[in-house]
């Protein structure tokens, strides 16, 4: 008898490990998966952040940094300087034909 209760207990344990109780292997399984990604998450969360503080930095401590989002974004040019703007080719023209002629 004993024989045959000892494995069919284990079995009744492990079964209930598995699927019964308060925490199934597919509920460990699933918090496991959201844990994953929660922390990869948290990286990209830190790079962005690391990323943010770096220009930040640059913008607060480097004229060169401002000087160049100036120029770049708003036009701004210093005293004496010359801006020359070219205007691309008129909509619906190809820049290589002189008679307005598509290829």
């Amino acid at each position: 008898m004993r024989r045959v209760l000892l494995p069919l207990v284990l079995a009744l344990a492990g079964y209930y490990a598995l699927f019964g109780g308060e925490y199934t292997q597919a509920d460990v399984s699933t918090v496991a998966a959201e844990r994953d990604e929660a922390v990869r998450e948290l990286a990209r969360a830190q790079a962005l952040n690391d990323s943010l503080r770096a220009r930040a930095d640059s913008l607060q401590n480097h004229d060169g940094t401002l000087e160049t989002l100036a120029r770049e974004r708003f036009g701004l040019i210093r005293d004496g300087e010359i801006v020359y703007r070219f205007a691309g080719p008129p909509e619906g023209r190809n820049h290589l034909d002189n008679d307005g002629e598509g290829e």
